[in-house]
């Protein structure tokens, strides 16, 4: 009987290793890999992040480490795999900064050239995706690298190659992945907006778009329409393309002084809000005929956010005003203004947990409760390291928030 149950256990043991063994053999043979790109994975500025502190020490919260000799730059950091991804200027070089998540250096590589005139630095954020790390710099060079041995897989000369528009301040646009493809806009006259393949750097397909300059803007997916939809601003518009063929789905007039349209449209729910500087201020469009149209719903020309992001929570937008120099509280749905306060003006906007961060031109990190009845600051703190500008916008990763001030990367614990 003692033998029988033995003999019982040996075969039922070897049941579950064979069929282990089936199920091992059965999965993909490709690793999966951890992805990051720019203002978070919806491209909304909405951190999944839970458990964060609702209200820091007077100090600001703890501050667990920094690292200094980043050089002039303004792009965020892209963390992925246990790993920070950030670049920066050394004379007239990009270089790539790898970070381990306790600030250690961990590699750097000189990648491509970079601007040293007008606002010295990168300013694309790194796109990690399957594998790969994809760096776009000033000059239209869109380069993509082995993300484990940093070595080039192919780069494109994006400006040159598709005939593009050079701008004013140069480029500093964050490309889009989705799929197989990476989206990107030379803003040429017969390729606008492109599509290439992200494995070889080939064209997938080119459009003519509205044939105007590129804004500065990033694009922005839409998946949930009966056409896959990518949209982003040029010049003097919004403009949509079917991601899968390149034809462009419609576009809506949206100008300013000095064609300027930094911020990548925030989408939700069939709803598209593109916000503009320098007078054009705020528009909401509804999608119609599944993506392949589009209406005006509202304008709101007081909140006039120019290139810090802007968030949705629960039914209302918030966003930092430019020439408008308020904290914006707007309507989702109806674009009423619900209030607008003076303390903060010209700053980076993302959220976490329920709560607003707010990285402010003056150097200063506030904590808000978002609350669509009044201006409701919680804690503040002043960033004293790093330097130039305070353009960077900020990220949240795992309980930690990342700045970027010029030549310095903080982290400090709010979880």
């Amino acid at each position: 009987m003692i033998q029988k149950f033995n003999i019982s256990i040996i075969n039922y043991q070897l049941f579950l290793l064979l069929l282990c063994s089936c199920n091992i053999g059965s999965r993909p043979a490709t690793q999966e890999f951890e992805n990051s790109q720019w203002r978070g994975e919806g491209r909304n500025g909405v951190y999944n992040e839970t458990g964060l502190l609702k209200v820091w020490d007077d100090e600001g919260p703890l501050l667990l480490w920094k690292y200094e000799g980043l050089g002039d730059g303004y792009t965020s950091a892209a963390i992925a795999g246990e790993k920070i991804y950030i670049t920066g200027l050394n004379e007239e070089t990009l270089i790539l900064f790898v970070l381990d998540l306790n600030g250690n250096l961990l590699n750097k590589k000189e990648v491509t050239r970079e601007e040293t005139d007008s606002y010295p630095g990168p300013r694309s954020t790194v796109n990690v995706n399957a594998g790969k790390l994809y760096i776009y710099n000033a000059f239209g060079t869109l380069v993509c690298l082995d993300e484990k041995t940093l070595e080039e897989v192919w780069s494109k000369e994006i400006l040159t190659d598709f005939v593009g528009d050079s701008v004013e301040w140069t480029v500093a646009e964050s490309p889009l992945i989705v799929g197989e493809k990476i989206f990107v806009t030379p803003g040429g006259k017969e390729h606008n907006f492109l599509a290439l393949n992200k494995n070889t750097g080939e064209l997938i397909w080119s459009s003519p778009g509205e044939s105007t300059q590129p804004a500065y803007c990033s694009p922005q997916y839409i998946g949930d329409q009966s056409v896959p939809v990518v949209v982003t601003c040029t010049a003097d518009y919004i403009v949509a393309w079917n991601a899968d063929t390149g034809e462009k789905l419609w576009s809506f007039p949206q100008k300013n002084d000095y064609h300027v349209h930094p911020n990548t449209p925030l989408y939700h729910n069939g709803m598209i809000l593109s916000t503009s500087g320098y007078g054009e201020g705020a528009v909401m469009l509804r999608l119609k005929d599944g993506g392949k149209a589009v209406e005006l719903v509202w304008k709101n020309k007081e909140m006039d956010n120019q290139m810090g992001g802007f968030v949705k929570v629960g039914d209302y937008a918030y966003a930092a005003g430019h020439v408008n120099k308020f904290f914006f509280c707007v309507d989702w749905n109806t674009g009423e203004t619900k209030y607008k306060d003076k303390e903060i003006f010209r700053a980076n906007v993302i959220s976490a947990d329920e709560m607003l961060y707010c990285y402010s031109e003056r150097g200063i990190m506030y904590l808000i409760n978002p609350n669509p009845d009044k201006f409701d600051p919680v804690s503040s703190f002043k960033v004293t390291q790093g330097t130039g500008s305070h353009w960077a916008h900020p990220v949240i990763h795992r309980g930690v928030l990342y700045i970027r001030h010029g030549d310095a990367l903080m982290a400090y614990k709010i979880q």
